[in-house]
């Protein structure tokens, strides 16, 4: 038996205290419910660094900031603003503090269960529908959207991109950048994931800088709000011929998660590793070039813009290179390929042997192929076996 309201939920606390990507990962379940439930009011609670995801997103009526370990202070902020205020409580993750969460928030929830040992049980007791976690075969689109079908609604898989108005780009970035963002022809490079462990090299990426280029693109560097990835962008432009350089734009740490919506849109096409922008980058329609080592794709590869299907777009391994639609997914090679660990080392500052041996021929083909569909304007919904260099 499902969860049924008549005629509606007045109010709904969706749960999302998780990492920048894994909010953007959640909006296909927020569109799901606001389709569903056009008048109800529907808020997200997330982790205060990560609410720029969110921007724009006119599926959610407001945006709740919580830390990610609060002190007393802010918990009683939090429990004034949503102690049973709310008809039901959603979680889309397993965590002892967002089940906590949902249990302040409403008398009704439906949330996620790690799995069924002991340690959980009060998660169960505290959930009138809820489902098993699979960190393993199941997408996090799809995980998310199993809350929907607990809710009785219709599925939606579509992500929803951050947003500002189109007409501002050229204005915020005028004092950055010396193209016309709107007639230049650029590619969009975000070499810098959060952790080691998911990093190309060096050299990679300066040969594909320079690979970009001869193709007659500008390159645009992005990167997070950190020094390292400035300093690590800067550094990338300094080891640039002299006469290369003013054709590469460093925009680390310039712009926000909307902003970047915009500058994908307008890219030939954007190369990232496993990283929040490079699921951006594919929700946005982007010709996107995935680059993935440890990380298990069939649960966290970039959705696809236009994929609907409950099964994963991704296989575990191939040594072929993966499309669906506007991604293109180039792993590294090895036997142990995905590990799913951080690194060979286990820990996030680890190296990854498979994206250290990622040679740039086999990540140059990947974008020719990548750019040659798009020219072609195909868009295969299923997976391509592709040749690839190794």
């Amino acid at each position: 038996m499902m969860l049924k309201y008549q005629p509606y939920p007045k109010k709904i606390l969706l749960i999302a205290t998780q990492q920048i990507g894994d909010v953007l990962l959640s909006t296909p379940l927020l569109k799901s419910m606001r389709k569903s439930w056009p008048n109800t009011q529907i808020d997200v609670l997330v982790f205060r660094n990560t609410s720029g995801i969110l921007a724009g997103n006119t599926d959610g009526d407001s945006v709740i900031e919580v830390d990610h370990r609060p002190d007393l202070i802010g918990y009683f902020h939090l429990i004034k603003k949503i102690f049973r205020k709310y008809d039901l409580a959603v979680t889309s993750q397993g965590n002892d503090r967002a089940h906590q969460y949902a249990f302040l928030a409403s008398k009704k929830r439906v949330g996620m269960i790690p799995n069924l040992q002991s340690k959980h049980w009060w998660k169960k007791m505290l959930c009138q529908r809820w489902c098993l976690l699979d960190e393993v075969n199941t997408h996090t689109v799809v995980q998310n959207l199993l809350l929907a079908d607990l809710m009785d609604i219709d599925r939606c898989y579509d992500l929803t991109p951050p947003s500002i108005n189109s007409n501002e780009l050229p204005l915020r970035f005028e004092s950055s950048l010396d193209i016309d963002l709107l007639t230049t022809p650029y590619m969009i490079i975000h070499p810098m994931p959060m952790w080691q462990y998911k990093r190309w090299t060096d050299a990679g990426w300066l040969a594909l800088i320079n690979y970009v280029l001869s193709l007659g693109q500008h390159v645009i560097l992005t990167g997070g709000p950190s020094k390292y990835d400035q300093l690590y962008c800067e550094k990338l432009v300094t080891e640039l011929a002299s006469h290369s350089r003013n054709l590469v734009h460093n925009l680390a740490g310039k712009t926000s998660f909307a902003d970047m919506s915009e500058l994908l849109k307008h890219a030939t096409a954007y190369i990232g590793p496993d990283t929040a922008t490079t699921h951006l980058a594919a929700a946005c329609g982007t010709p996107t070039l995935a680059l993935f080592g440890p990380t298990n794709p069939v649960k966290w590869a970039p959705w696809p813009k236009g994929y609907h299907n409950q099964k994963s777009p991704w296989q575990r391994y191939s040594t072929d290179f993966q499309h669906v639609n506007n991604v293109m997914l180039v792993q590294g090679i090895g036997d142990c390929v995905p590990c799913h660990q951080a690194g060979c080392d286990k820990h996030n500052n680890s190296h990854s042997r498979c994206l250290d041996e990622l040679s740039v021929n086999r990540v140059i083909d990947a974008l020719n192929l990548l750019l040659q569909i798009k020219l072609d304007n195909k868009t295969p919904r299923k997976i391509i076996p592709i040749c690839a260099s190794s």
